[in-house]
Formats: structure tokens, C-alpha cells, sequence
């Protein structure tokens, strides 16, 4: 049997999008505009090519700002190709990554994979992410968690106020920065969990903080802090546009209070802040495992539109 043959290379420009997208993927649709905003750059995507044609692909993304990649979130090959032509494939372009950038990054960017809801039900799907995995775990990745991502749309009902509660601007950063350590206590998060592994409960939230929410442009007094009749912090939601759409980037009840109901009231003012200022749709996410805040979420009006798998490397 002949062996498969092709070359690697990048993304050489713009005239290179549909042959690099001609394999369907969901993020397809950002490629375009993260090349000419900065979060892709050429040199961080690899394809194999024969004879004009896509047979893999892989890509990693940034903030604009950053000098090394972030997440490795494009990872496909052709599966049309018999499958040890895909593990061949994919497996090359693993390598030239690593020989090119991710071999001279002391911490590897997580791998996130998107997929349809109900990626598990559709064999094609369940064999192609199969083999991702298959292919990234011999490089010494492990899985570490899978997260539904959610969505509200412009004119889906949103929960009536939450009569106990009522809701302030943060004080200052370091109070969120302080919230954020309280919520730690108990959290069914497993990036949190993971990192707290390694760091105080203090660094987590002050990390987050400085690499996260620090870097939303959108208007801080979005942000809300949620009181009960005595002025008593008891959670907070921060509703927020990143690079792409609006977001609720983060939904909390602190450890003290919880059980009593608080979450629903907290996301319906986080949505309502977003859809008062103008946003025809809303993206948050949610560990799988975290099943008091996804059926949270299902309350509130959020449907589950995709899933998401993340790996990481030690």
C-alpha cells in the first residue's frame, strides 16, 4: 500500500481562508477576523496539503496583546482518510507545532474542542473527537473537564426579579478580587479546583482577576454585587463582552448562602443588565458536573447550543 504523502505549511494569507476552512468546524466563522485582529497569526497555523487539497489542520489563538498562544482550540483532519492516514496526519502536524511554538512555551496552551450538543449520539462525531484525544493524550495531554455552553436569545423570557435581593456596584477591585476568594470555598469548578491544587484561594481570584476580567472593556457597572435585606453581600454576577458577544462571565453565590434559591435571581439581573444594553444574544458555560448551576441556567431562560472538551498538559 502507498503511503500517504503531504506537506505542511501555514496559512500563507487571506487567499488561503476557504482551503483552510474547508473543512467544517464551528469556529470557521472567527478565523477571518481573529487573523486581521491579532488573536490568530500565520505562523500559529499548520496544514497538510496533497495536491491542493485540506487533509489537517491545526491552529492556536490569543488575546491580540499576547505574546504566546493561549488556547489550541483548531486541531482537524480529513475523515474521509482511512484512519491510520488520520492519526499519520494528525500526528505530523502535532509535531511541527511543537517543533515551531509549542516547544519553546514553558506552560502549553489548553486544548478546547467545540462540538454539537449531542455530540455523543452522531458515530462520525464521537470517533473523530475519539481520535483527537487519542492523538493529543500520546503527547502527554489528560483530560480535565467537559462544559456546556449556554445561550440566551433576544425575546426568551427572563425569571422576574428576585424580591429579597437587590443589587450594587462593586466598591472596588479588591472587593471582587475578595468575592472571588470567598466563592473558591466548596466550588464545583474543575479549572478552579485544578488550580487550587497549586495556589491559594487568594492567587486564583487575584490571577482571574488580572488575566480575565480585567481585560473586558465593556462597562464595569455592569458588574453587580447581589445584597439581602441587610446590605449582606450574598453573591454577584458580571455580565461582559469579550472579543466576540456578549457573556455572563462569571455567576457566584458565596458558600454561606447557598441553598437558598439566590442563583436564579443573580442571573436574571445579569441578563437583564445585557439585554438592557441591546445584546441580541447572551454565551455562558458551565461544567457538566456543576449541576446545580446548569439547571440554574435552564431556568433562566439558557439552552444548551454546544459542549465543549478541554485537555491540558502538565
Amino acid at each position: 500500500m502507498q503511503r500517504l504523502t503531504y506537506e505542511i505549511r501555514h496559512l500563507s494569507g487571506i487567499d488561503d481562508l476557504e482551503l483552510f476552512n474547508s473543512i467544517p468546524y464551528a469556529l470557521n466563522h472567527e478565523v477571518a477576523d481573529d487573523l486581521e485582529q491579532g488573536r490568530r497569526r500565520r505562523e500559529w497555523t499548520w496544514m497538510a496539503l496533497r495536491d491542493g487539497t485540506l487533509l489537517g489542520r491545526l491552529a492556536l489563538w490569543s488575546t491580540a496583546d499576547a505574546a504566546e498562544p493561549m488556547q489550541f482550540d483548531i486541531f482537524d483532519v480529513d475523515e474521509s482518510l482511512p484512519v491510520d492516514d488520520q492519526r499519520r496526519v494528525g500526528a505530523a502536524l502535532l509535531e511541527a507545532a511543537h517543533a515551531e511554538v509549542l516547544g519553546g512555551i514553558e506552560t502549553l496552551p489548553e486544548f478546547a474542542r467545540y462540538l454539537p450538543a449531542d455530540w455523543r449520539e452522531h458515530p462520525a462525531s464521537l470517533r473523530g473527537t475519539e481520535l483527537r484525544m487519542e492523538l493529543l493524550e500520546s503527547t502527554g495531554a489528560r483530560f480535565v473537564v467537559e462544559r456546556l455552553r449556554l445561550e440566551w436569545r433576544e425575546g426568551a423570557p427572563i425569571p422576574e426579579p428576585d424580591p429579597r435581593l437587590s443589587f450594587r456596584p462593586f466598591a472596588s477591585d479588591d472587593e471582587l478580587v475578595e468575592l472571588c476568594t470567598r466563592v473558591l470555598s466548596g466550588t464545583l469548578d474543575a479549572h478552579s479546583i485544578e488550580e487550587l491544587g497549586t495556589a491559594s484561594p487568594q492567587a486564583v481570584a487575584r490571577a482571574q482577576y488580572d488575566d480575565e476580567f480585567a481585560t473586558y472593556t465593556s462597562p464595569r457597572d455592569w458588574w453587580r454585587v447581589a445584597t439581602d435585606a441587610s446590605g449582606t453581600a450574598v453573591g454577584f454576577v458580571l455580565p461582559a463582552r469579550n472579543s466576540y458577544r456578549h457573556i455572563i462571565a462569571y455567576i457566584a453565590v458565596l458558600p454561606e448562602h447557598r441553598g437558598n434559591g439566590y442563583i436564579d435571581g443573580i442571573l436574571s439581573e445579569g441578563t437583564r443588565v445585557l439585554a438592557a444594553a441591546g445584546a441580541p444574544l447572551i454565551r455562558a458555560s458551565t461544567d457538566v458536573g456543576n449541576v446545580p448551576m446548569a439547571a440554574a441556567f435552564a431556568r433562566g431562560g439558557y439552552d444548551t447550543f454546544e459542549r465543549l472538551i478541554n485537555l491540558a498538559w502538565d
